[in-house]
């Protein structure tokens, strides 16, 4: 097998041709991934297997014996593997005594060095070993792992190839139980473009050291691609890699995929929830790159988070919060605080459009995107193709935000529609259908550098995106009148309407109150009736007559108003319901709201667009609140004109002649 996908296809053919049957579909994963990783695991360290074992046979009772063991633990260049096993076992000598494996396979697994323990811990292995010795086929599974078509060792599978297959592996699981997009890790092209978004136009020194993180690392794709791009640039930059992770597997798979890199694994923390456990408080990133789960529910976060919230910008959240069903911005927030105070940080971040538009003035949401603009953070964003994603087919959007930016970008926000830059796949994977080549990821990184407008790229000013939201108000007009049919409105006010209700628990009692209360109800519209049904304009005056009709029931001042209200209706040539100064009394019925862009004269816009229909309507500053919102694809539509209905009926006919000449065949 020479690529990733055989190997893949192999594995995974393992799951269907050994668990079936003893598993449920969904479970394979529980069982497959954490063989092949304790199977790469194995392949890794054989080169150096036989010192190592001797090495703990000689200085067991050694204190040293950890970094005497660490020490041995070497790849065929020397170079120190960062973690090792000690157990004379391997999957070869496991095989040969099938009576004893559960018991041998716990003592391999026991004879880690504790960094590659913990991923095994979250695996929850030893479980794993004991159903599957339970149903006989643990030796079956060790045996198919041992076959020579999955030679996971780095001769034949380098590390950025083993951690495709693993994404592979846990795309086909993924779909296989239907888990939500965007769950665990991200496309490749996708990943690309962030990356080369991300470090675009970056000057880094030469013996430089850059701290690169992922609040929600999944397998790590993103943080090894970074790592990657930066050392092809300049292999003389130092790069260390942080991330935090919230699910168990994915978390140990990340962890064990940067332990076989030779990296810190100790930096990937897990598996905790970023936004109610922040495992690196207090750290702030170079770079931060991520892809945070979309469209989910943070309630089990929102504790911690509203807590955090509290403390105002002394913690991550002071800006806002958004609604529980959506941490999208949460996320950002929380990256926006990781950024350093005393350098420059840069951030690529991909959403779905939510987190652009949702929420209206006065919302966490846009207090969010206010704070974000006025603080001059978001430098670009870039509207991706839809069906890019394996479980998900929606369009989505990378932002790059940074805390220093050039001076050309300073106050301005790029817009890049990329929406029609991709390719067809040729074999969808999942909801995948397109692909950004690697030529397209250049065009638009070339375009986000050049920083000039075409039909594709807008350019504003932060404030282009602001507006304040006004409350229109018009005053209150009313007719009155005594009807029947009016009458029926009362029903709509609660207090009437209670009139006729009993919370008793006794049954007898409880009929007994209802029936007197809706004779009471009754009375009422009988006194009203004595009125007459003349047409009022005044609110006064038929104030006067409805007072004088309901006094024998001594109701307050609220509910004789509910009532009047109730047997209104809006009549633009009655008088002005007035307050007590004399000043007209807003309609609640014809309150309106508009949002006028922020560079734009409030008065001038009210004068032109609202005074112009509605000459008696004011506003309320004291009501106004700002507001911040990216309308993408308002600034990119193209207005095409309809089809011409010579056009349409031409077609028609054409479809219903090819419709009679099928019929007469």
């Amino acid at each position: 097998m020479s690529n990733f996908s055989e190997k893949a296809n192999f594995i995974w053919s393992i799951a269907d041709s050994i668990l079936r049957g003893y598993y449920k579909r969904n479970d394979y994963q529980k069982v497959i991934l954490p063989f092949t990783v304790l199977k790469r695991f194995d392949s890794v360290l054989s080169y150096s297997k036989d010192a190592v074992v001797q090495a703990y046979k000689e200085n067991k009772n050694d204190d040293g014996l950890e970094l005497i063991l660490m020490s041995e633990s070497v790849d065929e260049n020397g170079k120190k593997l960062g973690f090792y096993n000690y157990s004379p076992y391997d999957f070869k000598k496991l095989l040969e005594d099938p009576n004893n494996i559960e018991a041998n396979i716990k003592q391999y697994l026991n004879s880690f060095s504790e960094n590659v323990k913990d991923i095994f811990v979250r695996f929850d292995m030893e479980k794993h070993v004991n159903t599957l010795s339970e149903k006989n086929i643990l030796f079956k599974l060790v045996r198919k792992f041992s076959e020579t078509t999955v030679d996971l060792s780095p001769k034949a599978v380098s590390n950025h190839e083993m951690g495709t297959i693993f994404e592979e592996l846990i795309r086909r699981f993924s779909e296989q139980s239907n888990e939500e997009a965007g769950e665990h890790f991200t496309p490749r092209d996708v990943v690309k473009l962030m990356t080369e978004l991300l470090f675009a136009g970056e000057e880094n020194e030469s013996g430089s050291i850059k701290l690169v993180y992922d609040p929600a690392c999944g397998t790590g794709g993103m943080l090894t691609s970074c790592k990657e791009y930066i050392q092809n640039i300049n292999p003389d930059i130092d790069i260390v890699l942080y991330g935090q992770e919230i699910q168990d597997e994915i978390y140990a798979i990340c962890k064990a995929d940067m332990l076989m890199k030779g990296e810190k694994a100790e930096n990937i923390k897990g598996p905790y929830s970023t936004l109610s456990n922040d495992k690196l408080s207090g750290k702030t990133f170079d770079y931060m790159i991520s892809n945070p789960p979309y469209g989910r529910d943070w309630e089990t976060d929102e504790d911690e988070v509203k807590s955090e919230a509290e403390q105002g910008y002394n913690g991550r959240f002071g800006a806002g919060i958004p609604r529980k069903s959506d941490g999208q911005l949460l996320f950002i927030q929380h990256m926006i605080s990781k950024m350093k105070t005393n350098d420059k940080s840069k951030i690529a971040v991909i959403t779905n459009g939510s987190p652009l538009f949702t929420g209206d003035a006065g919302s966490g949401e846009s207090n969010i995107r206010k704070w974000i603009f006025e603080n001059d953070y978001l430098e670009a964003l870039i509207a991706l193709p839809d069906q890019l994603f394996f479980n998900t087919g929606i369009g989505t959007y990378v932002w790059i935000l940074t805390n220093k930016k050039t001076p050309k970008r300073e106050g301005k926000v790029q817009l890049i529609d990329a929406r029609n830059e991709y390719i067809l796949m040729r074999k969808n994977l999942g909801n995948k259908r397109n692909l950004i080549p690697d030529e397209t990821i250049d065009k638009i990184t070339d375009i986000y550098l050049e920083f000039k407008e075409s039909d594709n790229v807008k350019i504003f000013n932060n404030e282009d995106f602001g507006y304040t939201k006004i409350t229109v108000e018009r005053p209150m007009q009313l007719n009155y009148q005594v009807t029947e049919k009016r009458l029926e409105n009362l029903y709509s006010y609660s207090a009437f309407k209670k009139l006729a209700e009993s919370k008793n628990k006794d049954l007898e009692t409880k009929i007994a109150e209802e029936v007197e209360g809706k004779k009471q109800q009754e009375a009422i519209k009988e006194a009203l009736l004595a009125i007459g049904d003349d047409l009022y304009t005044d609110w006064d005056t038929f104030e006067v007559k409805v007072k004088h009709a309901l006094n024998q029931f001594d109701f307050k001042p609220a509910f004789i108003k509910n009532v009047i209200e109730k047997l209104s209706e809006h009549d633009d040539s009655a008088e002005y319901v007035t307050d007590k100064k004399g000043k007209p009394k807003a309609d609640s019925n014809l309150r309106d709201t508009e949002k006028i862009p922020l560079v734009q004269n409030i008065d001038d816009y009210f004068d032109d667009d609202v005074l112009k229909y509605y000459p008696d309507a004011w506003y309320d500053s004291k009501k106004d609140k700002i507001g911040y919102e990216i309308n993408f694809t308002q600034y990119f539509y193209v207005y095409e004109p309809p089809r011409s209905l010579e056009d349409i009926e031409a077609e028609i006919s054409k479809v219903t002649a090819e419709i009679q000449g099928l019929l007469r065949g």
